[in-house]
């Protein structure tokens, strides 16, 4: 694959780790911080500590020396998986740490490993083996501009507010492929529909999913694709068991390189706040990103490409929203199908059979 981790000289004068978060978007999210980190140490050595969810994420980032995982549910699962990985990080001899994660566990890890300089933001017992403690900013951030302002003290700057994430020649050929194998022909029209997220609040209802896949087919002449992992499989079978014309279930067939070759391919994505959504931003795939719970202030769409964000702003509820004993899902249930697709007319990426 073309985005092996890369070999830099180990004798670099500045050797930074960065310890990541959890979750995909999050983890896109800091992509602008890296390039800020290796613009102020053009010369260093920068790896990247990451979940093996995430890892994918990073891989062939051209801003990053290497990507180290962080298995806390295996190697690096309890006392002597901590001790392990205090050894691996020490081999490394890293002089300086960026947290995006604020975790007490890993920064004291770093602390033995003998980082020296430890930064992060100062939250509550977090910042008690933090070098320089950083005060999270108090006016309303994206969490990508509080990630960069970690290493700038400053928001992200016009024309550098976009995620980066690199797909292969040979993720675009498999997609290729698997399109093909599936009888998707090449040309064809194709919009994909990401309906999961991980928690069922951002979800749009399975049965506006349905009767939208049959207004693609019929009003559309579009391909519609479900594309999600292996665990979204049941929630896409009932949706395509309630729409007349049957979509292709991509579900657990691509990995995240791999999705993200397959959203460069369509007309439209269409998603609800979750990190595939983020994918497609970073594609430059047109999207539209349903949001209801959650704030577009904070985990909305960025990127160089085109997309828009559709959310129902006069609700009775309060945004954010947390709530998971939610009984009706309001704010996503009031998103409907003709929203979709009057947005996505206007723009020009759905155009009305004749």
């Amino acid at each position: 694959m073309s985005y092996g981790v890369k070999l830099s000289d180990f004798s670099a004068k500045e050797r930074i780790l960065v310890v990541e978060v959890n979750w995909l978007g999050d983890v896109l999210f800091s992509t602008a911080a890296i390039r800020a980190i290796r613009k102020k140490y053009p010369g260093a050595y920068i790896a990247a500590l990451v979940v093996p969810r995430c890892k994918a994420i990073l891989l062939g980032n051209n801003y990053l020396d290497e990507v180290m995982g962080l298995d806390e549910e295996g190697r690096h699962k309890g006392f002597l998986g901590k001790l392990r990985l205090v050894m691996e990080l020490r081999s490394r001899h890293f002089s300086a740490a960026y947290f995006f994660k604020t975790s007490l566990t890993r920064i004291f890890c770093a602390f033995l490993a003998g980082i020296r300089r430890r930064i992060g933001f100062a939250i509550k017992m977090n910042g008690l083996f933090l070098t320089e403690k950083v005060c999270l900013p108090k006016e309303i951030f994206h969490r990508a501009d509080t990630y960069y302002y970690l290493v700038t003290r400053t928001r992200i700057p016009d024309g550098e507010r976009y995620y980066d994430f690199f797909v292969s020649k040979e993720d675009k050929s498999f997609v290729d492929d698997l399109l093909k194998k599936h009888g998707v022909a090449e040309g064809k029209k194709i919009v994909v529909l990401h309906v999961g997220g991980n928690w069922g609040l951002k979800r749009w209802p399975k049965e506006s999913f349905a009767k939208f896949i049959d207004v693609l087919f019929e009003s559309y002449g579009e391909e519609v694709i479900i594309s999600g992992s292996f665990l979204d499989q049941p929630l896409a079978a009932d949706i395509a068991g309630m729409s007349r014309h049957k979509p292709f279930i991509a579900c657990g067939l691509t990995t995240l390189k791999q999705l993200g070759a397959l959203f460069s391919k369509s007309d439209v994505v269409i998603s609800a706040d979750s990190g595939p959504m983020h994918i497609a931003l970073a594609m430059e795939a047109r999207t539209i990103a349903l949001f209801g719970p959650t704030a577009p202030e904070v985990t909305g769409p960025l990127g160089r490409g085109e997309f828009s964000v559709l959310r129902k702003k006069d609700l009775s509820c309060v945004i954010p929203c947390y709530n998971l004993k939610c009984a009706d899902n309001t704010c996503m249930s009031a998103i409907k199908i003709e929203d979709i697709c009057k947005e996505a007319e206007k723009r020009g990426w759905l155009k009305p059979l004749k």
